[in-house]
């Protein structure tokens, strides 16, 4: 069964930061997981790179808009790349390929009277590249609600337009005929009230913006650039795999984003795509924001968790099991450095690190490095992971997870194997087989639950047991380690970090 996924197209007026690192990490371990269950996965992720704001941050740094799109879009690659990201096809927005595709699609809607000449008016926030109602802005002074030192600006132009409106009816069915479309349940209703409360036709063009796409058949006017910005999931199946791959993996499965962007995917999006004739995508995720210390992250308070920086210190495993564990997934939450070191030392260090060390250690002494005949002891835990992946719940899988972690050093510290090691008795012989097999097998199986989370680690782990690459989601069940694998003490794999 084919899963596509995306995250959005990361905006290159700045440099990366954390939250672009959680929203790649969580859609990697759905294409992991997905991958584990052998469905053909397409995973993309990429850069959004046309716009004023893009074109005025290359003027600042004194650059070309094209060179600076270079520079900083290879910093997202090397972000996505530090975080183990195993995306299929990593987009730009300047990609010939995809500017070109912009244009067959808006002409598209032309041909079939989507689009048409007016002339709009309205307050125009520059950092969001977005109109604004009164009523969306922080008043007095139509401040932008996320930007809320900048004022929005009146701004008037000819522009062509979609005729959203027109859409309203197919956007309510849409929504209730799937009550799931946009998760979690509050930001459904977010989206599901714009529409139902009247929507506005959106400007497609801007005539006082030169870098971006031309208007095919205007071209000293350019397409807005969230239009070129969301048509990217559709052009990257027509040719980032070499291949049109539209047959395969359209609709997208599922689009992973930020709250900040609901309106965008969660309402344009789809109208675009209905007014052009293509399925509109199958579901939405829509994540919260971070603040640090109770306080929105900024380099003036010195809170900002810089995520090449964690990676350097602690690993990429630390920084993509923290994010993931520390806020509920879907919600608003503070992240610190001091929670990200007692995550890693307490959970990552503690309870993981030291049972695979245990374990292996023991069956390596007790049983010259050979998994003993026995079976698995515990109860496994699969089943309701599966559920809660297959929930869009990764908080929750991982919490599954680390109560099958608990129950392994619980199961340690009961059975006592270095008491039983000193014991000749045949119970006591066969209860230290039945231990170590429990302890090498349920190590295994976590391997493979933990791989969409930790890879790295969880291939160290797989190598150590004796069953390396075995990361099938078949091989979560326990009891499936073959006696007599090889067993061997591997490095810490959480070694203890300087603060």
């Amino acid at each position: 069964m084919p899963f596509s996924l995306t995250t959005p197209i990361y905006y290159v007026n700045s440099d990366p930061h954390l939250g672009h690192a959680y929203t790649t990490v969580a859609a990697d371990v759905l294409a992991r997981h997905h991958r584990q269950r052998d469905e053909d996965v397409f995973f993309l992720t990429g850069t959004d790179e046309h716009g004023a704001n893009v074109a005025r941050a290359a003027a600042e740094a004194g650059m070309e808009p094209k060179a600076f799109c270079d520079l900083v879009s290879a910093r997202f690659r090397a972000l996505a790349e530090a975080m183990e990201s195993s995306h299929d096809f990593f987009i730009r927005t300047t990609d010939p390929e995809h500017e070109a595709r912009v244009q067959t699609f808006v002409q598209l809607l032309k041909d079939k009277g989507e689009l048409y000449d007016g002339t709009y008016g309205g307050l125009y926030c520059t950092s969001c590249e977005v109109f604004y109602a009164e009523d969306d802005l922080i008043q007095p002074g139509n401040y932008c609600k996320l930007h809320p030192n900048r004022q929005a600006e009146w701004v008037e132009e000819r522009n062509w337009f979609f005729p959203l409106t027109r859409w309203a009816p197919r956007l309510l069915e849409l929504y209730d005929a799937n009550p799931e479309f946009v998760r979690p349940r509050a930001r459904y209703n977010e989206a599901r009230t714009l529409i139902a409360g009247g929507l506005e036709d959106v400007s497609f063009s801007r005539a006082t913006v030169s870098w971006g796409v031309p208007v095919p058949w205007e071209p000293e006017q350019t397409i807005y650039v969230w239009v070129d910005a969301l048509l990217n999931y559709r052009t990257a199946l027509e040719y980032g795999l070499g291949r049109d791959v539209t047959s395969t993996f359209w609709p997208t499965s599922l689009h992973v984003m930020a709250k900040d962007i609901l309106r965008l995917h969660g309402i344009i999006w789809p109208a675009m795509l209905m007014a052009a004739g293509y399925d509109p995508p199958q579901g939405l995720y829509v994540h919260g924001y971070f603040t640090s210390g109770g306080q929105k992250m900024s380099k003036t308070l010195g809170n900002v968790i810089d995520p090449f920086e964690v990676i350097d210190q602690l690993g990429a495993d630390a920084l993509r099991f923290y994010l993931l564990r520390e806020v509920q997934w879907g919600q608003d939450g503070d992240v610190t450095w001091d929670g990200l070191h007692r995550r890693y030392e307490g959970e990552l260090a503690n309870d993981l690190g030291n049972l695979v060390s245990r374990a292996t250690a023991m069956i390596v002494r007790y049983r010259d490095g050979r998994v003993p005949d026995g079976e698995n002891a515990l109860k496994p835990v699969h089943e309701e992971v599966a559920e809660r992946l297959n929930a869009i719940d990764l908080t929750g899988a991982l919490e599954e997870i680390w109560t099958l972690v608990r129950a392994t050093n619980r199961f340690v510290e009961e059975r006592q194997p270095w008491v039983l090691a000193k014991s000749e008795a045949e119970a006591d012989v066969r209860r230290l087989d039945e231990t170590l097999y429990t302890l090498a097998d349920t190590v295994r199986a976590l391997a493979v639950l933990l791989h969409p989370y930790i890879p790295a680690s969880a291939a160290k782990i797989l190598e150590a047991v004796g069953d390396p690459g075995a990361i099938s989601w078949e091989r979560a069940r326990l009891g499936l380690l073959a006696p007599g694998s090889e067993v061997r003490q591997p490095e810490p794999l959480f070694p203890r970090a300087e603060r």
